[in-house]
């Protein structure tokens, strides 16, 4: 199958994929998915606390949002949306700084954008009906600098930043996974 991010960066020098099976039908668990608060889950507000500290940044106000309205509103531009089944964010950046901008591409310029020193970075949320009441629930990431200067400063972050984008990927997934079978355990109850 091929990758709804192609088209967007066909030739990325990063490319991590997750995906997690789960008992619920495959739009709720897009529904739970989107909805779902990223930072409810202890470590992974943990994680972005620990990048912070790291990278020296100044910590902003964060008001509870779901996963892809709170996305969204740090600059993360839908490049492509099919309701209920797929969504696909992108952004470009310059993640190795303390404090990172993710500003809008359009997504006809997305694949082209080449302005020198920053990283496109494009990313998935998939729900793949597996059969009656089980879903597939994906996430795929890509990045690519746009010229080697910003190639070399992205490999340097990536060494160690990769770590704890793969640990929030792997707290995040079981965890709308958990929340989208309570709901569908809820909903098939008796007498709900």
């Amino acid at each position: 199958m091929l990758s709804p991010l192609e088209p967007f960066i066909p030739t990325p020098d990063v490319r991590e994929r997750y995906a997690v099976t789960v008992r619920a039908p495959a739009p709720l668990v897009y529904r739970v998915a989107r909805d779902f608060d990223m930072q409810s889950v202890p470590l992974v507000r943990a994680i972005f606390r620990l990048r912070e500290l790291i990278m020296g940044s100044r910590r902003g106000t964060r008001v509870a949002a779901g996963f892809l309205d709170e996305l969204q509103a740090l600059g993360w531009q839908c490049l492509l949306e099919r309701p209920g089944e797929l969504f696909v964010g992108g952004a470009t950046c310059q993640p190795w700084l303390a404090d990172v901008v993710f500003r809008p591409v359009p997504p006809e310029h997305f694949a082209s954008f080449a302005e020198p020193n920053q990283v496109r970075i494009a990313w998935t949320l998939e729900t793949h009906a597996q059969g009656p009441g089980l879903t597939q629930l994906v996430s795929e990431t890509r990045a690519a600098a746009t010229d080697e200067a910003a190639r070399r400063r992205f490999r340097g972050y990536w060494r160690w930043a990769r770590v704890g984008i793969y640990l929030i990927r792997w707290l995040l997934l079981p965890a709308i996974r958990r929340e989208s079978e309570r709901r569908q355990q809820e909903g098939s109850a008796p007498g709900t």
